[in-house]
């Protein structure tokens, strides 16, 4: 499996650079890392087990880092991993007092 994201700040409507994302499997960190200049991050490559995972961002940080306040310390996304060979793509579309998400492809 491999799980992909892509941050974007809709307030200012550019890629959300330096923000540090975990990925669990259950209770298991199983991957991490940070969105590049376009907001994209890669936290795992590879097999997995099938069942529930968490994308876990840090948007506390990256808010406070830029000045800027906001209600959200971080955003968690669960979804459930069915595919374990498939690709996983779960973009962030992030504001200071409010985010939506989907399934990506």
């Amino acid at each position: 499996m491999s799980v992909s994201t892509h941050v974007l700040d809709s307030v200012l409507g550019r890629p959300a650079a330096g923000v540090a994302v975990r990925l669990f499997a259950g209770d298991e960190l199983v991957g991490e890392g940070v969105t590049d200049a376009d907001g994209r991050c890669r936290p795992a490559e590879g097999p997995t087990a099938p069942g529930p995972h968490r994308l876990v961002f840090a948007t506390g940080p990256w808010f406070a880092g830029q000045g800027r306040d906001a209600f959200w310390p971080e955003v968690v996304l669960t979804f459930d991993v069915r595919d374990p060979a498939g690709h996983h793509h779960v973009p962030l579309l992030l504001a200071p007092f409010g985010y939506s998400t989907y399934r990506g492809s």
